[in-house]
């Protein structure tokens, strides 16, 4: 199934073919045996790949990044695929559709892919309907925004709405202020825009009697001083870690053809070209918290030696997305074996 999808790539956009094997995973999850199926073939479980984290047991260190199963449509069978955790989203308190269509581009040459979502959602209530059933033990996140229409001194209403109703069926929740809806250049967040919008969430979370891991998610687009001081408002307030990171807008270095990417236009660039940058952005944030806080590590993981490389450079967790995609249902199991042999 994957090598005939990626064949039909070309043919039906990169966005239609993401559509279709979300949708085949979901009805196939329906046949009898086929998450069993999926496991025997593709899990890889060893003692050596669980890792505990913010009192979380995780099976292995390797998730799935937000954006592949936005509206928590499939996130038992990625269980089933092999992922030690699933990371739904990004989830908006409203439905919206995002940016006009085509805006998903896959850069082959550049083993990356460009996109100009602009955060699609089925909304919150979509959300709620297909996550409350789940019963399997997959270690599930979600990464919440705003919706584009909410002016930014509302932005906090529209994170604590998703917060506090999503709240009793996940497992941690990661905060996205790195998304950038004009995909031209990074707008850097102030301090205070940022724990406008954290406080609020601690608030709530102080009044329940379970505890929700808030992690914040961050750009690999940001200057070294504004790394510091997202690093520093982990260290300052109850956030329990930092996920980095997330697309990059700048297209200095890519190999896709110059003529071919001014048709695509504007777009966030995930894959290969994020690599080395995404590690170094995870090392700064490792090296600035003295390594205390955990850190979810993601951006341009490709193969089983990025992910050791981006644990080396102090993750705790490694999420994948862009690299899945390109080296199909695998890619986990890759990765985990190397983790294992390498120990």
């Amino acid at each position: 199934m994957f090598t005939l999808l990626r064949f039909l790539s070309p043919l039906l956009g990169a966005e239609r073919v993401h559509d279709i094997s979300v949708a085949l995973l979901h009805y196939l999850g329906k046949v009898p045996g086929a998450r069993w199926l999926m496991r025997k073939l593709y899990a890889v479980e060893d003692p050596a790949l669980e890792r505990e984290v913010f009192g979380i047991h995780f099976r292995n260190p390797i998730g799935m990044a937000a954006g592949f199963d936005r509206n928590g449509e499939i996130f038992s069978e990625l269980d089933a695929l092999g992922f030690g955790f699933v990371e739904i989203g990004t989830v908006t308190a409203q439905p919206q559709t995002g940016n006009p269509k085509p805006r998903v581009f896959k850069l082959s040459d550049d083993m990356a892919i460009m996109n100009r979502v602009g955060l699609s959602s089925k909304g919150l209530e979509r959300v709620i309907s297909n996550i409350r059933q789940r019963n399997n033990g997959v270690v599930l996140g979600c990464n919440i925004g705003k919706n584009s229409s909410t002016a930014p001194e509302n932005a906090p209403q529209d994170y604590l709405r998703v917060f506090r109703n999503l709240y009793q069926y996940v497992d941690y929740f990661t905060v996205n202020v790195s998304y950038n809806t004009s995909f031209k250049q990074y707008v850097p967040r102030t301090r205070e825009s940022i724990i406008s919008i954290l406080e609020p969430l601690f608030d709530f979370r102080r009044g329940q009697n379970q505890y929700r891991p808030i992690l914040l998610k961050i750009s690999p687009d940001l200057s070294n001083e504004d790394i510091d001081m997202m690093t520093d408002i982990m260290v300052d307030t109850p956030l329990d870690g930092i996920v980095a990171t997330n697309g990059t807008v700048r297209h200095t270095g890519l190999v896709t053809d110059a003529e071919q990417l001014k048709r695509y236009g504007a777009g966030a660039v995930s894959g290969k070209p994020l690599t080395k940058r995404s590690v170094e952005v995870v090392r700064r944030v490792y090296e600035r918290s003295n390594g205390t806080y955990p850190i979810i590590g993601v951006g341009g993981v490709m193969t089983p030696a990025d992910a050791k490389a981006m644990l080396e450079a102090g993750a705790t967790l490694v999420q994948v997305y862009t690299g899945y995609v390109y080296n199909g249902p695998n890619f986990v199991g890759n990765i985990c074996r190397e983790l294992i042999n390498r120990k």
